[in-house]
């Protein structure tokens, strides 16, 4: 018998070739384990790492929080279609250089662009899009990304930005003004230089106070001559250093473990449909007194779950096979004396029918929902708002328009953020705040309007 396990060893679901079986009810520790769900993290700052006189602050638990990311974002379909949806709606279809020359009655900026072929040839060029592209990936999957400052030889300008991969990249400590340094190496989670062909660098990062006042600094007294690293943080979660995904509150609560889990379960469903005879509910109660957490305690989980398989085998056996036909199965349960309510009672079914796990597909489909509500992306944009229930909703092109403008005002700040390292680019090249860059955006419009399409800048 196949069980799928929650983290803490309870079985959730059940299958062989003739039983099917899920768990039933809540835990009898339900409330102490929401608790800990939601219970606020203690500050991620505290661990540390010492490496040749650097305080290296460590990137979540055993400091793999990136490594553990990726793998989370990378086989949950959803939240890796909904990450790269932010990504692509974000950077838009380029920038743009203009100047705002004043606004409208509704309030709208008035643009001029700028007539400078050196600027739309560095706008335009694979260097800029490859920086956005690579930052706006990590800045979305983990929160938090570092872009180089390369400069030239001479030291007086940038002349180039690259995004380093954040899975390589560690902070240290900041100073009393905020100022920290970045150690890239290709050894994270393990210190810098555990591989012989390892060459870590350190570089120093601008304060996130002032980026520009201290570039300017440095330029003023000649330090120039190394790269520089400009850390690009979503702010939302209030941590300083590393800053949290905004898809981290869905793995917390499950959603992102059930819109994992569902298509597996439902592939060895299809597989087993036609054979299965029985249909086992069991309440959670059940395995809470069965098999206590804290005997296991010792032992650890896969000693609970492995007790748990061998408890399941024997049911099945009981239940299948020719020489257990008409043999009755006994089961108990308890009766709650506060409230006279029948607990820990085992329902078992014979299938008449094929099992189509219909219920588990609208439980994957609300996973995905949540997910998409978590990423600030309407489900509607990819057609995927239920037909029915909770989660309801008009999917006609006009929500589906809507929701599209929705997203691309709530990137303001995303592009914002993304922009910062472009525009101390050039200012070290020497142009003047007058400068504004905005990102071009296709919008699809209704067929009244005579067109299928149109160009907007924000």
């Amino acid at each position: 018998m196949d069980i799928l396990f929650n983290r803490e060893g309870t079985p959730l679901m059940m299958q062989s070739t003739e039983v099917f079986g899920e768990s039933t009810g809540r835990p009898g520790n339900y409330e102490a384990r929401k608790r800990d769900i939601l219970a606020p993290f203690e500050s991620q700052h505290t661990s540390y790492l010492q490496w040749h006189g650097h305080q290296i602050l460590e990137w979540g638990p055993d400091n793999d929080f990136p490594r553990n990311s990726a793998k989370v974002v990378s086989e949950t379909s959803v939240l890796n279609t909904g990450l790269r949806f932010l990504r692509n709606l974000t950077l838009g279809q380029g920038l743009f250089a203009c100047r705002v020359e004043g606004y409208d009655d509704k309030g709208n900026e008035q643009l001029k662009p700028v007539d400078d072929p050196e600027l739309a040839a560095l706008l335009g060029s694979r260097m800029i899009r490859r920086y956005t592209e690579n930052a706006s990936r990590d800045y979305f999957k983990f929160g938090c990304s570092p872009v180089e400052l390369v400069p030239d030889i001479s030291g007086k300008r940038i002349i180039g930005l690259n995004a380093v991969n954040a899975l390589y990249a560690r902070f240290t400590v900041p100073d009393a003004v905020g100022r920290s340094r970045c150690i890239v190496s290709g050894c994270w989670p393990s210190l810098p230089g555990s591989v012989e062909s390892d060459r870590p660098r350190v570089l120093d990062a601008l304060m996130d106070y002032d980026p520009q006042l201290e570039y300017d600094a440095r330029f003023l007294g000649g330090r120039l001559k190394a790269p520089l690293i400009y850390a690009l943080r979503d702010s939302w979660s209030n941590h300083d250093v590393y800053s949290e995904p905004v898809w981290l509150p869905a793995y917390i609560l499950g959603w992102i473990d059930i819109a994992q889990q569902v298509p597996k379960f439902l592939r060895k469903a299809y597989e087993n449909q036609i054979s299965w005879k029985w249909h086992v509910q069991i309440p959670y109660s059940f395995w809470d007194r069965r098999f206590p957490l804290q005997d296991y305690q010792q032992k650890g989980m896969d000693s609970r779950k492995a007790d748990i398989q061998k408890y399941m085998d024997s049911v099945e056996k009981n239940l299948c096979g020719v020489e257990n036909a008409e043999k009755p199965l006994m089961t108990m349960y308890a009766v709650n004396e506060a409230n006279g309510k029948v607990e820990e009672e085992w329902k078992i079914q014979a299938l008449d029918n094929k099992y189509k796990g219909g219920e588990n597909l609208v439980t994957s489909a609300a996973a995905n929902s949540e997910i998409l509500f978590t990423l600030g992306v309407n489900p509607n944009v990819f057609g995927a708002g239920m037909p029915g229930g909770t989660y309801a909703g008009n999917q006609g092109g006009s929500n589906i328009r809507e929701a599209f403008l929705v997203n691309i005002a709530n990137a303001w700040v995303d592009r914002q953020n993304l922009l910062d390292p472009i525009y101390l680019l050039l200012h070290s090249w020497g142009y003047g705040d007058d400068i504004q860059l905005r990102y071009r955006n296709t919008i699809l419009t209704t067929l009244d309007t005579g067109a299928g399409t149109k160009k907007t800048l924000s």
